[in-house]
């Protein structure tokens, strides 16, 4: 029993950070997934759907926003809220495994590193999707609080960790995408918010560049990243990629062009 209670007291705790905005289809499967954590930290940007209701009655510590930053600011707000040794983000669509939660446990009792990358399997139309660049797709989530932060951009943030990165055994479940509806969705929000940040970055582009990014990405995609391993997802998959980088650059040349 002393043994048992000595390595409860060792053991480091963990504040889990999740920013959300109208996932009240998700959120209560993502913090129940995490229920091993010592604090599940909810970051909501106004939703109207009650997800933070629902993440407050599975115990989550909730702060609702007025304004929207960008994913890198808002995530770094959750990262300033967490109280704990060790910080794991998570996004409201995706889920601990159990045997990821164990893997996170014991290697808390032991670090190695100060900052740890791990897989992520992501769905698609109901299908897991297992080439097309979107496995093993290693993110950088779980850190020491106070050695790593989230690059301040409106999208595509991530990670940067000023100490030694390791890699995880394990993986999260990611339900990206139920339908092709919500990716041409975000696809056309991320386009527009990517553009916005290249131009004022004074970023150039023109409109035969953008045909020759969406061939590439689809060749990539597709051939290179064996997305037609992947069946006809992979395919409409190479397609909305396609798509979306030539919206981006589409959307990059008529800002330039309005300047």
């Amino acid at each position: 029993m002393e043994a048992v209670l000595s390595a409860f007291m060792m053991m480091p705790s963990l504040s889990v950070i999740i920013i959300t905005h109208n996932e009240a289809r998700h959120i209560s499967e993502c913090i129940d997934s995490v229920a091993f954590a010592d604090e599940v930290i909810v970051v909501d940007s106004g939703s109207d759907d009650g997800t933070p209701d629902i993440a407050r009655a599975r115990g989550a510590k909730v702060v609702v926003t007025d304004d929207w930053p960008g994913f890198g600011p808002q995530k770094n707000r959750a990262v300033d809220l967490a109280s704990c040794e060790w910080v794991l983000s998570l996004d409201a669509d995706e889920r601990v495994t159990p045997e990821l939660a164990e893997a996170i446990q014991a290697e808390l009792l032991h670090p190695k590193a100060d900052a740890y990358r791990i897989a992520r399997l992501s769905s698609f139309c109901g299908r897991w999707i297992r080439h097309s660049g979107w496995w093993p797709d290693y993110v950088l989530r779980l850190f020491r609080r106070g050695t790593a932060r989230f690059t301040d951009v409106v999208v595509h943030e991530r990670v940067q960790a000023s100490g030694e990165v390791a890699t995880l055994p394990g993986h999260f479940l990611h339900y990206a995408y139920p339908n092709l509806e919500s990716l041409l969705h975000k696809s056309n929000r991320y386009s527009s918010d990517a553009a916005a940040m290249l131009h004022a970055k004074g970023r150039r582009a023109t409109l035969s560049g953008a045909v020759g990014h969406s061939l590439w990405t689809f060749f990539r995609i597709y051939l290179i990243r064996r997305g037609f391993l992947d069946g006809k997802e992979g395919f409409i998959l190479a397609v909305a990629a396609a798509h979306g980088s030539f919206f981006r650059y589409s959307k990059l040349w008529l800002l330039n062009r309005r300047q």
